[in-house]
């Protein structure tokens, strides 16, 4: 606690007058143009890998960076995500989700251990809230994953997008640079996407395509961050070599 209250002070003594006047800019006329969720790992700085500043996007984070599908909340059980939702793309007018996973992410070895049956136990997960949350709210993720370990992960997933007709195909980690518990990650990613696009309040912008859905997913370790492109069918290195390509592609399909 007395790094954060040191860290304060310094704030105070430096940065602070400049933020200010970033909030005084956009105070009247905030111009958010992203919903961006991300896991809540202290290693996950989206502001700072993004370069966006005050104003630039609502941040909403949580444990395995999951968006529980529509169907877990009916009438009065709702939670903060799809909240954030409602407050960024309907009452904000956001055009853009993004949901960005990243490599080593705890929440997801987890998820990667709930595949032995005693380990996801009621009563285990009733001691838990992480095994809880995560059994109930990332199990698709985990039965998508199953399918490649039994199948083989060349064979291709198909998730659900914008529309229930419109649908997208990936190949998780082609080239095999990543930890098992990596791949599942990418996939939980993915199946945010299509959990985002249950809810019913998004839906007429969803199919006039006023409302764009993408995934980002980032290494820890390199600081490499992806971006999904649906053309390449795969999660695609943002670098000097990609960025035309990648702008291009986001252009075309969601501008």
């Amino acid at each position: 606690m007395d790094r954060i209250l040191r860290g304060i002070m310094r704030y105070r003594n430096t940065t602070r007058a400049s933020m200010v006047e970033e909030f005084r800019k956009v105070r009247d006329n905030p111009e958010p143009k992203a919903v961006f969720f991300t896991c809540m790992d202290s290693r996950m700085i989206p502001t700072r890998f993004t370069d966006t500043h005050v104003g630039d996007m609502f941040v909403i984070r949580n444990a395995g960076n999951l968006v529980p599908h529509s169907h877990f909340f009916q009438d009065e059980y709702y939670s903060c995500e799809p909240a954030g939702l409602e407050l960024g793309c309907v009452v904000n007018n956001i055009r853009h989700i993004i949901v960005c996973g990243h490599s080593d992410c705890k929440a997801i070895n987890l998820l990667y251990q709930l595949q032995c049956s005693k380990f996801a136990s009621r009563k285990n997960r009733i001691l838990s809230p992480l095994r809880s949350w995560l059994a109930t709210h990332a199990g698709t993720s985990l039965d998508k994953f199953q399918y490649l370990q039994e199948h083989g992960f060349e064979k291709p997933l198909m998730f659900t997008a914008e529309t229930p007709l419109r649908k997208f195909v990936a190949y998780i980690d082609p080239d095999n640079k990543f930890a098992i518990e990596d791949k599942l990650s990418q996939i939980n990613t993915l199946q945010q996407l299509q959990n985002v696009a249950s809810y019913g309040f998004l839906k007429k912008r969803l199919e006039q395509f006023d409302l764009h859905i993408h995934a980002l997913w980032f290494d820890i370790y390199t600081g490499d961050i992806y971006y999904f492109s649906r053309q390449q069918k795969r999660f695609v290195t943002i670098s000097e070599d990609t960025i035309e390509k990648i702008s291009d592609e986001v252009t075309k399909y969601y501008s």
